[in-house]
């Protein structure tokens, strides 16, 4: 029995996308469908390099194609196309597909480390991605991704041409200013900044735009949130009651402004002794997973408090790159894959959300 692409689209209806929960044809994710003497041939299209389920996935549409009868072999070229929030295109330069904000409303948690940890660690999945460094009175990214002592050019137009190292491109107010000048600046000045920042700045094609975010709730996530649409927030916190208290205030502020907070993740989670292994809780523990549980927000997990991280920060290699076999860079990679699949997931919602009041009158305004 010869199958056709009817039998095979078919067998792969009954695989779905575990983020989506929607079947993997519906979503658009099974693409050049090719048959020929018994051997099938598609792409599979994900939604994210960094999906943290696609060896799953392409094992069960595998599975469910050689269920075909007259199916002998199926080869899957894996593939990814990172949705776009449509609500950016009138708003940033062309090329820019998501914007993540990452904060907290506590200082001294290492948001900057999970900022330039993340951005790396997707890069590494294959991401496009970019790091707008908008915490403007301690701009420490620079130094972190070892772009330090360089300076942005800027075209014809007058358009900033972001620095890049590791796979990241950035901006940052620290290329713009001496180390030892601090930044006084009132409100209108900060929100100009933000602005130019995301508007003037030629990012090129990102998949993602991470902006590490200031501490506290003040006018940066304001202006920020005021500038460009923000497909969701990742709020970081340590495990101490006492940055969990400033973390709920960043949660609050997030919602009010309509941002989707994409989930937290627990930073300096534990330590565990170099010499002899000990696992100690330097600073408690439950922070994390209780504004999850508190908000009903996604847990995306903790990572642990290592030396590493530090030196990478230090040195300009981010620990997922420096030393991407220790406990925290394997954190770090978790936590891009759930931040991507999140993000994912926050576009295919607004998306159905939209669709919905055209699909009730039947596509009349």
């Amino acid at each position: 029995m010869k199958p056709t692409e009817k039998d095979v689209l078919d067998a792969l209806r009954t695989c779905k996308d575990p983020e989506l929960g929607r079947d993997l044809v519906s979503l658009g994710m099974i693409r050049a469908v090719r048959i020929e003497e018994g051997t099938v041939s598609f792409d599979l299209v994900l939604t994210t390099p960094a999906c943290p389920l696609k060896g799953r996935m392409e094992e069960e549409a595998r599975a469910a194609v050689l269920r075909v009868p007259g199916v002998r072999e199926v080869r899957v070229r894996m593939d990814a196309e990172v949705q776009k929030d449509a609500r950016l295109e009138s708003v940033l330069p062309p090329g820019v597909r998501n914007v993540v904000a990452v904060g907290s409303g506590k200082g001294g948690v290492g948001k900057s480390s999970v900022s330039v940890n993340l951005a790396a660690a997707l890069a590494r999945e294959g991401a496009r991605v970019g790091l707008l460094d908008a915490d403007v009175y301690g701009p420490n990214q620079p130094q972190m991704l070892g772009l330090g002592g360089r300076r942005p050019k800027v075209d014809a137009e007058n358009r900033i041409l972001p620095l890049e190292n590791h796979g990241v491109r950035l901006m940052s107010m620290g290329f713009l200013m001496d180390d030892d000048t601090p930044v006084i600046w009132r409100g209108p000045m900060l929100h100009g900044a933000v602005r130019q920042f995301l508007a003037e700045v030629l990012w090129g094609e990102l998949d993602y735009l991470l902006v590490d975010l200031p501490p506290g709730t003040g006018d940066v996530q304001l202006s920020l949130c005021q500038s460009a649409p923000i497909v969701g927030a990742l709020v970081v916190t340590t495990p101490q009651s006492i940055a969990v208290s400033d973390v709920r205030k960043a949660v609050a502020m997030f919602r009010k402004l309509e941002v989707p907070v994409l989930g937290v993740v627990e930073n300096m989670s534990v330590f565990a002794c170099p010499h002899c292994g000990k696992a100690s809780r330097l600073f408690g523990a439950g922070g994390g997973k209780g504004l999850s549980e508190d908000f009903r927000i996604p847990d995306l997990g903790s990572i642990p408090l290592d030396p590493l991280v530090c030196e990478g920060g230090e040195r300009g290699v981010p620990v997922v790159l420096s030393h991407p076999e220790s406990a925290a860079a394997a954190a770090f990679r978790s936590l891009a894959r759930q931040v991507a699949a999140q993000v994912s997931l926050q576009n295919h919602n607004r998306r159905a959300r939209e669709a919905a009041p055209a699909a009730a009158s039947g596509g009349k305004p």
